[in-house]
């Protein structure tokens, strides 16, 4: 690739047209772009960039090309970038517009127009320039075709940076790994691993299932075996698992089928001896029956002929009880009257035992008599009895005089201590009222400042919030864009291999005697074919339509990216700096400060109620204390009055009571005395009638008995029975006859009459030999059921183990190839002695042939002295594979990059960085590349290592190649005569030409 001419309009900081010439600059081969920072150096390099891949390096490429227009260019002025190169044998001219805003030619406001770009091909022969197409995306898929490098590696390859190379000698192993993969696009071979890590992950998780199933099920078959089967000590995974499992269930299905036999045999003996057992305990139980009926039937004979007396006596019994029935009538009146007449008696001899002495002998008329004097004595002291009442009513009237007396002191004593604290109370209740009032105020004052530092802090919490989320936004948009980048050199990729396998795809089409849609030839004799791998339409597409997606999904994260930070704007507009913790702290503490003033406010109510009350209290005790000094008063003279008639009825009542303690008590005494006399009597004539009553009763017993044949009325009282006793007497007899009758029939019975001759049946010992051999039977049928259940349990277990194990075969065989091809591959496998990946292992080839290109170069701008080796040393606990190291030949040893100096890694970098470009530009096809630019470095090298290296750029002539040298360093100027200088204006920056032709400088 050599550049010819650049053409820049309104780009970056060129507010005008500028033109470079490459084919002058490169005349000499080495040619210098110098200007003062900020002038535009870089972007005539950006600018390059920009025509043939339609953006510009980095972070400097950004909305979409409206950024690129110059602000120094009026507004109509379209940006424009054209671009005459040579590349592959084919002179070409591209020329890219991006989108363009403008002013509206009609009404206000501005519109954009879209991007535009021509590719045209020079044709010598003609003398003219040829259009080939207006499409961006098939001049991008043609030039990324003819290049045979992405954006990333031209910029890395043709704009040699040296800050990345610098850092790229004194990087690790990881950080050159990203760089070459970039470069050298090793994503299929880090893929490959990821492919193989993943089947192995997925392949050893479906062994272990099955492992865990096969371990499940011996857990059952051990269950089911008991203590005659033992598990293999193995993990799911571990290899002979699945023989070990196998083994031990043939062990444990063996042992289960002799213990079925064996169970077998001992219930058919268990049967027999508990059927034989069953038979003799019937017989004996038989027996047993018979011989205690017998016995029971001579015991039940010897208690009837020990009860005969009874016997007898009750029937004897029985008649002298019916011949008392003819007397009973008279014994129950003659009973009756001897009853009545012992009451009376009784009652007569009570009452007679209450009264006097005097009233011993007295008879009915002379008690009722004695009764009557005392009734009229009675009489006369009712008169008494009312003043004794009225006397009883002065005593309780005054003692409620010295009740009501001795509490109104009380109430006088209170309402006047109460009274002296008066004062105090009611300044107390002020004060407290004051308080409140003033707490009440403050709150007010509080609550005005709590929304806006409520504010304040909720706008600091989203300003944190959303600064993370901002991170988080920018991270997910540098993600969409590299996703976008990679699904665009996917679908380049696949562009590109239709192209190549075009041919293949119209051959398809054609038919003998057609004429082909491209020679016109109607005779087809080698028709290309379809490879396995041919790219059609309908995959291009794809590639395509998830670019387009890539591409949107990036623009979404964009546009999420502005909404956030413009609320995150608007956060820290509200918030500030200040740390959201310290905003909560204010607002905690100013909350805090409100709620204690409004709890000491709320004491405002209470407070005046208190007040209120205490005044009502006030007037209350007041009246209270005047209301019992009126009370006190009127006391005097009701307490007289009571006194004189108090002492009259006292003087009149000693009279009347006599002897007695009170009127009361006499009247009680003469009450009581009426009382008793009365029952007295009435006790004497009730006695001497019921005895009369009792006289008469006894003759007609008397009479009765002896008709009945009875010596005395005792002798048919003792023999009258009650219907219990005669029903009682009845039943034993009956009860008797009925017993005796049975006994006689059994007695009577052969067989049992032949049992009761046999010796005594052993009855629990034959029950307890029956139960003995059930048991024995029901034993042995359990463990039969019992050996029977386990040999069926273990059969299906081992079957399903079995069918488990050869399941599981397969894809045992497919984790082991699988892991061990993973574990080489990631370099954990022992087979992989360097420990080194996949794609570390293609890069440190690679890296390998970029130190052997560099060190041509670095030699001679060393003076021989160094060299730049590949290494694939282990550092630390990494990786080996892209380790880097520098050869003294002074001091004969080896070294890392980062120990060289600032002058000796900028040569060295560059060494590095044409020797990667060498190997790029290899790994591209061979693509030529006839113009490099280098950027910035040589102002650390002295005047010697300095000549070195042009020196060494200057022999990049002898390969027709022209280098251009981006930087400050002023004795550059001196040496390199062929130069672009860069002059910053206030209306933007124009370009300066200078060649050896013109041996002075051409504006442009």
């Amino acid at each position: 690739m050599r550049l010819h001419r650049l053409d820049l309009t309104a780009f970056g900081p060129f507010g005008s047209s500028q033109c470079v010439d490459f084919d002058e600059l490169s005349a000499a081969g080495l040619f210098l772009l110098h200007g003062p920072t900020g002038a535009g150096k870089t972007s005539v390099l950006d600018a390059v960039c920009y025509a043939l891949y339609g953006s510009v390096p980095g972070a400097r490429q950004n909305g979409q090309g409206l950024t690129l227009h110059s602000d120094h260019a009026a507004p109509g002025v379209r940006t424009g970038v054209t671009l005459d190169l040579t590349v592959a044998g084919r002179r070409l001219e591209i020329t890219r517009r991006p989108p363009h805003e403008r002013p509206k030619k009609r009404g206000t406001g501005v519109t954009v127009d879209k991007a535009q770009t021509w590719l045209r091909e020079y044709d010598p022969a003609a003398g003219v320039w040829k259009d080939l197409s207006r499409s961006h995306q098939e001049i991008g898929e043609e030039i990324t075709r003819l290049l045979g490098m992405s954006r990333e590696q031209f910029c890395q390859v043709v704009l040699l940076p040296q800050g990345d190379f610098a850092r790229f000698l004194r990087a690790d192993a990881e950080a050159r790994g990203r760089l070459l993969g970039r470069l050298f696009d090793t994503r299929r071979f880090a893929e490959v691993e990821k492919r193989l890590v993943e089947r192995r992950r997925a392949a050893e998780a479906r062994v272990r299932e099955g492992d865990a199933a096969l371990l499940a099920d011996a857990h059952r078959m051990q269950q089911a075996a008991g203590d005659t089967m033992e598990l293999p000590e193995l993990a799911p995974g571990d290899p002979g698992l699945a023989d070990a499992v196998l083994t031990a269930a043939a062990l444990a299905r063996s042992t289960a089928r002799e213990r079925l036999t064996v169970a077998e045999c001992g219930r058919l003996a268990a049967a027999s001896a508990q059927a034989a057992a069953h038979r003799a305990l019937d017989d004996v139980r038989e027996l047993s029956r018979l011989q205690g009926r017998f016995e029971e039937a001579k015991e039940r004979a010897r208690r009837l002929e020990e009860r005969a007396g009874e016997h007898e006596a009750a029937r004897t019994r029985l008649e002298r009880g019916r011949k008392a029935e003819a007397v009973a009538p008279a014994l129950g009146l003659r009973d009756a009257a001897d009853a009545e007449h012992r009451r009376a008696a009784e009652a007569e001899t009570h009452a007679r035992a209450a009264l006097p002495e005097r009233f011993a002998e007295s008879g009915a008329a002379g008690l009722a008599a004695a009764a009557r004097r005392a009734a009229e004595e009675l009489g006369g002291l009712e008169s008494a009895r009312r003043g004794e009442r009225r006397l009883a009513e002065l005593t309780e009237e005054r003692a409620r005089l010295d009740r009501q007396e001795r509490a109104d002191d009380d109430v006088l004593a209170e309402a006047e201590s109460w009274l002296a604290d008066w004062d105090t109370t009611r300044t107390a209740l002020r004060e407290r009222i004051e308080s409140a009032q003033e707490a009440a105020a403050r709150a007010e004052r509080l609550a005005v400042g709590i929304d806006p530092a409520q504010r304040r802090l909720r706008a600091a919490r989203s300003r944190d919030r959303l600064a993370g989320e901002a991170e988080t936004a920018r991270a997910r948009v540098r993600a969409a864009e590299q996703r976008a980048l990679d699904a665009r050199a996917h679908w380049l990729e696949l562009k590109e291999q239709r192209l190549d396998g075009i041919a293949a795809e119209l051959a398809a089409h054609l038919s003998d005697g057609a004429p082909c849609a491209v020679c016109g030839a109607t005779e087809h004799p080698a028709p290309a074919r379809k490879d396995s791998g041919h790219i059609d339409r309908e995959a291009e597409d794809r590639a395509f339509a998830a670019q387009q997606d890539a591409a949107e999904t990036h623009g979404r994260e964009l546009r999420r990216l502005a909404d956030v930070e413009r609320e995150l704007a608007a956060a820290l507009a509200e918030a500030g700096d200040t740390p959201a913790e310290t905003l909560a702290a204010e607002a905690g503490e100013l909350e805090r400060e409100h709620e204690e003033a409004r709890r000491e406010a709320g004491a405002l109510h209470s407070a005046r109620e208190e007040l209120r009350a205490a005044e009502q209290e006030h007037e209350r005790r007041t009246a209270t204390r005047r209301d019992a000094a009126v009370r006190a008063a009127s006391r005097v003279g009701h307490r007289e009055r009571l006194d004189s008639e108090r002492a009259a009825l006292e003087e009149e009542l000693a009279q009347a009571r006599g002897a007695a303690h009170s009127v009361a008590a006499r009247a009680g005494q003469l009450e009581r005395q009426v009382r008793l006399l009365t029952a007295a009597a009435d006790g004497a004539r009730a006695a001497e009638e019921s005895a009369a009553r009792l006289k008469d009763a006894d003759g007609r017993l008397d009479e009765a008995a002896f008709r009945a044949g009875f010596d005395t009325p005792r002798a048919a009282a003792d023999a009258l029975l009650d219907d219990t006793a005669h029903r009682e007497l009845q039943r034993r007899l009956d009860t008797w006859q009925s017993e005796e009758a049975a006994v006689r029939a059994v007695l009577a019975e052969p067989d049992t009459v032949a049992a009761a001759q046999r010796p005594p049946a052993d009855l629990a010992t034959a029950e307890r030999t029956a139960a003995e051999a059930a048991e024995v039977l029901r034993r042995a049928s359990s463990a039969q059921d019992a050996a029977a259940r386990r040999c069926a349990e273990l059969d299906q277990l081992s079957a399903r183990a079995a069918d488990g194990v050869r399941r599981l075969a397969p894809l045992r065989d497919e984790y082991d190839r699988v892991a061990r091809l993973a574990g080489l591959t990631a370099g954990t496998s022992a087979d992989n002695e360097r420990k080194m990946r996949l794609e570390a292992y293609v890069l440190a080839a690679r890296l390998e042939q970029v130190a052997a290109a560099a060190t041509a170069r670095l030699q001679r701008m060393s003076s021989g002295r160094y060299t730049l080796v590949h290494s694939d040393d282990r550092a630390g606990r990494g990786r080996s594979g892209l380790g880097l190291h520098v050869v003294d030949a002074w001091t004969g040893r080896e070294r890392d990059t980062a120990t060289l100096s600032g002058g000796e890694t900028f040569f060295a970098s560059l060494a590095l960085a044409l020797g990667l470009a060498d190997v790029v530009t290899d790994e591209a096809g061979g693509v030529r590349l006839d113009t490099l630019f280098i950027d910035e470095g040589f102002g650390s090298l002295d005047e010697q290592t300095l000549d070195e290296v042009l020196d060494v750029l200057d022999s990049l002539r002898e390969r027709d190649r022209s280098v251009g040298i981006v930087s400050h360093v002023a004795d550059l100027r001196r040496r390199v005569h062929a130069q672009l200088e860069i002059v910053k204006g206030r209306s933007g920056s124009t370009l300066r030409q200078r060649s050896l032709a013109s041996g002075g400088a051409d504006g442009r």
